[in-house]
């Protein structure tokens, strides 16, 4: 088990602070948890309510991370906090190292069945219980370390980026509606744009389909295991309906959309856990990390994003690959990576190669070298003399795709018994009359290799990937306002007094005074329906006019006669 995170992981995490959830907040965790909990006694995975005991999740108030945290490490995992949607492969990095990231931030009490954005509803009460399980724990990882090697698009992060705009806008109580408006143009626009299906946005959809919002059992009579949907009291309740097509499950969920603010209309169901594991497998094996190759580099080329190369002799190249030129017989003879680059081996940046040393780009022939029946990699000092690189003279090798190299020898560098980067001053780089390297730009390193053997997405050096964090560093969130700053107070000494042992006649009166009070807030349900559960302690006028007005509320929408209607069956 992983007991330290990495340091580019820390950048992502903030500190839960208690003393920003409103008494509001906790009560519609409360709510939540309540109607939830009675409804996924039946209907959801056997482990859920004893995954919640587990991990440490109460009813009653939103939890502590550090103490899931704690829990947690019991079965091999640990918990963070962080705010908002954090960059898919940064979750997914997390993952694979058995860490749950939890939005430690509260949907707002207007969003109650259901928010587009992370919350703790949705990671802890969500994700969190269904870790107990090994086969669904083993299942996670496994995602995470195989998602985190996927390439990703430019397009992909173009609408992640969208999607954590909208999210935090709606769950912003001081957002407009002009604001949320542009923000879903925006959304809308980027989705449109999106072409190519990378391999990033095929996982993901197998994430949708299975982690979120994923079914288990019998196709017939399934249960909920999603955290999607384990954490809509809404959506949850409706989707073991016959409105909902339920699907048996397979690699046909990448071929499948979805769309995050609208109830699913079709599901898929797993017979198990287990099942998962070999789906991911399946469609592993296709990846360009484990295939390499002409078509893991045509991949590459399509999604406009970082990616690293490895070559048959270890050495990786990260960045922005921008042009492959192939051989006779199809395979890859020259590589360009246009903008910053890196080089490495094992996961590991060379010194005097990280992104500030290839600033500009990076280029590099692969292949064999005429005459010698090696390719770079199986270069040596001796056979280097022999081709003229010897006492600061000019040597020359020449590639059998064509590529010639001119220069003088400045470094070898060896890694294993095979050569890795060869670096060159006064270098002149040609194939007939086209000039790949010209001795003004400088010294060239030659990335020494035949063939590719493995693309995954993303920078070698994965504290890049802190680049998409927001313009400051995340923080918690907090729902209090001026407007709900007095009920806010109120819900807090109505759960006092719900909390007590010995009523008292000062403690009845103050219950009186609430109830009374509820009147400055004609559309609060929860309100009501919490002063309704203290039923035999209210006076009887009081108790009839809260009803009433509860009725009235849940005439007047579809929703709210669904949130008053289940309250009140568990009163």
């Amino acid at each position: 088990m992983t007991h330290t995170i990495p340091e580019h992981l820390l950048v992502w995490t903030v500190e839960q602070k208690p003393e920003l959830y409103t008494p509001i907040d906790h009560a519609a965790w409360r709510y939540i948890m309540r109607v939830s909990g009675a409804f996924f006694k039946e209907h959801a995975h056997e482990l859920y309510n004893e995954g919640l005991q587990r991990m440490g999740i109460s009813r009653e108030r939103i939890p502590s991370i550090h103490e899931m945290d704690n829990r947690m490490r019991d079965i091999g995992w640990r918990a963070v906090a962080v705010s908002g949607f954090i960059p898919p492969q940064i979750f997914m990095e997390f993952q694979s190292l058995g860490i749950l990231p939890i939005a430690c931030d509260m949907r707002q009490f207007e969003h109650i069945l259901y928010t587009p954005a992370p919350d703790v509803v949705h990671e802890a009460a969500g994700h969190a219980p269904i870790i107990a399980d090994p086969d669904y724990s083993r299942y996670l990882k496994a995602y995470g370390s195989v998602s985190r090697r996927a390439i990703y698009s430019h397009q992909d992060m173009a609408v992640y980026r969208a999607i954590r705009k909208l999210s935090e806008l709606k769950e912003d109580p001081h957002a407009t509606a002009e604001e949320i408006a542009e923000a879903q143009e925006k959304l809308d626009a980027v989705t449109a744009e999106t072409g190519w299906i990378s391999e990033s946005a095929e996982l993901s959809r197998m994430y949708w389909w299975t982690v979120e919002y994923g079914l288990v059992g019998d196709i017939d009579n399934p249960r909920i295991y999603g955290a999607g949907l384990l954490s809509s009291a809404g959506e949850s309740y409706r989707c073991l309906g016959p409105e909902v097509r339920h699907l048996p499950m397979s690699l046909d969920c990448i071929t499948t959309s979805y769309d995050i603010t609208k109830p699913q209309p079709q599901l898929f169901v797993t017979p198990d856990f287990k099942f998962l594991l070999r789906l991911l497998e399946e469609y592993a094996a296709t990846m360009a990390c484990n295939t390499g190759g002409m078509p893991a580099l045509e991949k590459a080329l399509k999604a406009h994003a970082p990616v690293t190369v490895e070559l048959d002799s270890g050495l990786e190249i990260s960045g922005v690959l921008t042009r492959v030129d192939q051989n006779e017989a199809g395979e890859a003879s020259y590589l360009q990576f246009s903008g910053p680059a890196m080089l490495g081996t094992a996961g590991a940046v060379h010194v005097g190669h990280s992104r500030e040393s290839h600033a500009e780009g990076f280029g590099t022939p692969l292949g064999s070298l005429k005459r010698l029946g090696v390719d770079a990699s199986g270069l040596d000092l001796p056979t280097l003399r022999a081709c003229g690189f010897v006492d600061g003279e000019i040597g020359r090798l020449e590639f059998e795709s064509g590529v010639v190299l001119v220069g003088r020898l400045l470094e070898l560098r060896r890694i294993e018994g095979k050569s890795q980067i060869i670096r060159f001053d006064q270098c002149r780089v040609t194939r007939g009359e086209q000039v790949l390297f010209d001795p003004a730009w400088g010294h060239f390193d030659l990335a020494c290799g035949s063939k590719v053997i493995a693309v995954s997405g993303g920078w070698l050096d994965r504290s890049m990937d802190k680049e998409d964090l927001p313009g400051e560093r995340p923080r918690m969130n907090c729902t209090l306002t001026a407007e709900n700053r007095e009920r806010c107070g109120w819900y807090l000494e109505l759960r006092r007094l719900r909390d007590r042992d010995l009523w008292t006649a000062e403690a009845l009166e103050s219950l009186a005074v609430i109830a009374d009070t509820t009147r400055k807030w004609p559309e609060d349900w929860l309100i009501r329906l919490e002063l309704i559960e203290l039923a035999e302690r209210l006076k009887p006028e009081d108790l009839h006019r809260l009803r009433e007005e509860l009725d009235a509320l849940a005439g007047s929408n579809a929703e709210t006669a669904e949130l008053v209607e289940r309250g009140m069956a568990l009163l």
